[in-house]
């Protein structure tokens, strides 16, 4: 995939396969006032000084977007209703409530951040989990289950059986329900990249479907075939049998770096546009295969080849295509025109030879997502919903509404719904979404996070789209590898070339914060593998206490801790790093970096010692809406 970066405010991302151009004005630092397919124009985005949007129109629908006074999301309105969300978070900036037409849930938390319960409308879902991430059922509920598990592979829950092999990939998983011609047994096989090549659903021995999974080099799934069971009956006995299609369903994939965007099957292709440098879907485009057919057309060198059955060398091929190229941009170079003149040919002559462009009818959608880019809804060009859905804080499809018949198989950013296992591809791995973790260890390891297994246990705030380990948004941090990467010039987190700069900018943001709440505020500074430093979304503390390892640096080094000391306190010497900051960098190998309440910017090297100490924060109670 090529991407073209002109001077001036439009970019021109070349279309996943066929489209049309797709357009995105920009102002600034690359952000978005506008997306244009082709020549059509689709999304306007209205923005507020701080560059958040803050309107987002699409023909008749519209979408408004309100926020804080410290920068969180309070409410999306639209022209349908329908759609209408509120946002309400407790003290520690978590979302407790989220509040629709036809919809309510709530949200509680332990003191680790960890979500403990969630409420849908009527539907109240508990989630414990062990003292290593892994979610587990009610004791009161179900005693006979395991408190823990071996190297947190899952033995059993309440509705299976699972089983590990010795690379900790699930291999089999048994139904407890109990069915009709028995339970069913579901077999999982990997490839020596510990990809999830081929699955098999069984019944008393029987097999019912069968799938199997191809890969890119890079690891990009680009295939599956499915073969469903069908059910038979003997000629001469009558007897009836189960036995799988002869012809399998296939699928396609195509990619942009790490975002999907084309699923192609025997009957139509579907290709997704997305919000550049995130997974958000923003637009989907619908073509039939009957469609996409009739826009089939052979270049000038296939036509005069074929005609005249000749194979014409590569580079008169070459000279014909770009002939070709300069009359369908209504251009002719004078080179060109001396070649045809040589020939004895008009550009009318070689127009008139071709073949006509046909564009395909397309149904074009756009995505509505809630805060952390799940469709909640694919909304047409009156600005009403053809397809919408409802999950659980996990992913789990609650309720959807599809009228159409739409194959709308996303889910969380990063993530696309197989049928035939149930579980969501999610770019390196595979997550099952009812028990809200992977079916296989991570394959960073422990830079992803000590469990190697685990989905974000807030799942209502964190994203892991890539399959490797959490984000809190775009601006989490772990924004620094694949499309992000690509992207880093436009989102968050800003790159600096060396530390110091970095945890300034970060204490600038949060330390007027941090007096007006009298909380300490902290972080990490990291360093990414082509030694550019960031720092990590701020956690907010306690009035004397804060925890800057609660924001990882996936995939990167940690260099340092940056930490603010609130307002001045009776009894606490607040313009200096205190013994259990300095216990802090000695335990953890780091440099320290300190906001005081004074405006003092403070640096400390791994044994305390201070390194220097300049005015450069402010001294006011000031929120930092970001």
């Amino acid at each position: 995939t090529r991407h073209d970066y002109p001077e001036g405010l439009a970019t021109r991302p070349p279309p996943p396969d066929n489209l049309p151009p797709v357009e995105w004005l920009t102002y600034g630092s690359g952000y978005i006032a506008g997306l244009k397919l082709g020549d059509v124009p689709l999304v306007d985005f209205t923005r507020d000084r701080l560059h958040r949007e803050t309107q987002r129109t699409s023909g008749a629908y519209e979408q408004n977007t309100l926020y804080s006074a410290t920068g969180q999301l309070l409410s999306h309105t639209f022209s349908d209703p329908v759609l209408n969300r509120e946002y309400g978070y407790n003290d520690n900036g978590q979302p407790v409530h989220i509040r629709g037409v036809h919809q309510e849930e709530d949200y509680r938390y332990d003191g680790a951040g960890r979500l403990i319960s969630a409420r849908h409308n009527d539907l109240l879902r508990r989630h414990a989990t062990d003292p290593a991430g892994n979610r587990v059922a009610d004791r009161e509920q179900y005693p006979a289950l395991p408190a823990m598990w071996r190297d947190n592979r899952i033995s059993e829950d309440v509705a299976y059986f699972y089983h590990h092999d010795a690379h900790g990939r699930l291999t089999k998983k048994d139904e407890r329900q109990i069915r009709d011609g028995g339970g069913y047994v579901h077999h999982y096989h990997y490839d020596n990249q510990h990809r999830l090549v081929h699955y098999r659903r069984e019944q008393q021995g029987i097999t019912l479907l069968e799938s199997r999974y191809l890969y890119d080099p890079p690891g990009r799934r680009i295939g599956k075939r499915v073969w469903k069971s069908r059910r038979t009956y003997g000629e001469i006995t009558g007897n009836e049998y189960i036995q799988l299609s002869h012809a399998p369903e296939v699928t396609w994939y195509g990619w942009d770096g790490d975002r999907l965007t084309t699923t192609e099957t025997a009957t139509q292709r579907v290709q997704t546009i997305y919000t550049p440098g995130s997974f958000t879907p923003l637009i989907r485009v619908e073509t039939q295969t009957a469609e996409l057919a009739k826009a089939v057309r052979r270049t000038l060198a296939e036509k005069f080849q074929q005609e005249a059955n000749v194979i014409f060398p590569p580079e008169l091929v070459a000279m014909v295509d770009n002939l070709e190229a300069e009359l369908q941009r209504g251009e002719l170079s004078a080179a060109n025109r001396a070649w045809l003149a040589q020939c004895g040919l008009t550009p009318e002559q070689i127009q008139n030879q071709m073949e006509p462009e046909y564009t395909p009818e397309r149904k074009i959608h756009l995505y509505h997502c809630d805060h952390r880019g799940l469709p909640l809804a694919l909304v047409n060009a009156e600005g009403k919903a053809d397809w919408s859905a409802e999950y659980d804080a996990w992913g789990n499809v609650l309720r959807e509404i599809n009228p159409h018949k739409l194959a709308q198989l996303l889910r969380l950013p990063g993530q696309q719904y197989d049928e035939e296992t149930g579980l969501y591809y999610n770019r390196h791995r595979y997550y099952d979404p009812l028990q809200g973790r992977y079916i296989t260890q991570d394959p960073i390891g422990g830079a992803g996070g000590w469990n190697l297994y685990q989905y974000p246990l807030n799942p209502v705030s964190k994203i892991d789209p890539l399959g490797l380990s959490a984000w809190s948004d775009a601006k989490s941090g772990a924004c620094t590898e694949g499309i992000c990467r690509l992207f880093s010039p436009f989102i968050g987190p800003e790159k600096f070339s060396d530390p110091d700069t970095a945890a300034l900018d970060a204490l600038k943001k949060i330390n007027g914060q941090s007096i007006c709440e009298d909380k300490e505020f902290a972080g990490l500074i990291c360093m990414d593998n082509k030694k550019n430093y960031f720092a990590t979304e701020a956690n907010r503390g306690e009035e004397h206490e804060s925890s800057p390892f609660d924001s990882p640096c996936p995939g990167s080094t940690v260099i340092a801790t940056y930490h603010t000391h609130g307002a001045y306190s009776f009894g606490y010497a607040d313009d200096f790093f205190s013994k259990r900051d300095v216990g802090v960098y000695e335990y953890n190998n780091v440099l320290g970096y300190l906001g005081t309440p004074g405006g003092e910017f403070k640096k400390t090297d791994k044994s305390g010692k201070e390194l220097f100490s300049k005015k450069e924060l402010t001294t006011v109670c000031r929120i930092h809406a970001n």
